[in-house]
């Protein structure tokens, strides 16, 4: 098989790779607390003390054992850009935004109610009919001693920076806010909620909560859609070298083969 086809290949589908975690992140331009998402990716010589049975090339899933001769490259692992986005005003009393580190804790609750921890930037919460501080989807905001926060609905409410919550002058309610040490040990879940991975360690927070405001997405456009153009001339380049080996090697078939 010709290197360069290879090559181009893998190119082609390392930038499709890119494109699609792009678009991603442009879809969710308006999503509130979004993080962006970028993607990496190696060099077979970067690599090759760990090419042992290797079955995430692109989708050829075929496995590969070390030393395989291979000049393509490989797609890398995705990361999130955890820096602050803009905020935005609402005057709404729970829509909140953090000001520095740190994430609301979330009880989720899934299709088959069963119930988990997650941690999300996206502060607009709401009251139910019940008098809990809720997320859009419904999903119960914790306090300090993990339990859910229940208010009076005919009373006004006040936040205060440190995420307590007055009524008539007085605190019934601290929402929590959490921070970790390494973000790597967070996992995407769905939008903008995170999952702890094994091994995280909490730690304290420095961040102010800020009542009536909304933390926008981080997503600059301008600066997505100027990569989304690279991409999709990297890609095209890469087409164009498969596209000419194909021309050499119709000519090598039925030209240079030809008996005089």
């Amino acid at each position: 098989m010709l290197k360069g086809l290879y090559t181009a290949y893998t190119g082609m589908i390392n930038e499709q790779h890119r494109m699609d975690t792009m678009t991603n992140n442009l879809a969710n331009v308006t999503t509130v607390g979004f993080k962006k998402e970028g993607a990496t990716s190696q060099a077979f010589q970067d690599i090759l003390t760990v090419k042992i049975k290797d079955e995430s090339m692109g989708s050829t899933r075929i496995a590969q054992p070390l030393g395989f001769d291979n000049p393509g490259v490989k797609i890398g692992e995705n990361y999130t850009d955890y820096t602050q986005g803009s905020f935005r005003i609402t005057d709404n009393t729970y829509d909140l935004a953090l000001a520095g580190d740190g994430f609301f804790k979330i009880e989720y609750r899934n299709r088959a109610n069963e119930t988990s921890d997650v941690y999300t930037r996206n502060g607009q919460f709401t009251l139910d009919r019940q008098g809990y501080l809720v997320t859009e989807d419904g999903d119960y905001v914790l306090d300090t001693q993990n339990r859910h926060i229940r208010l009076n609905t005919l009373l006004d409410s006040r936040i205060t920076n440190d995420g307590t919550i007055y009524q008539n002058n007085v605190a019934v309610a601290r929402i929590q806010v959490t921070d970790f040490e390494d973000y790597n040990y967070l996992e995407k879940f769905g939008e903008n909620y995170y999952r702890l991975m094994e091994g995280a360690t909490t730690t304290n927070a420095n961040a102010e909560v800020k009542s009536g405001y909304l933390e926008m997405s981080n997503v600059n456009i301008v600066s997505e859609m100027v990569n989304m153009i690279a991409i999709t001339r990297q890609y095209e380049s890469n087409q164009k070298v498969i596209q000419t080996y194909d021309e050499s090697l119709e000519i090598a078939a039925t030209q240079l083969g030809r008996l005089q």
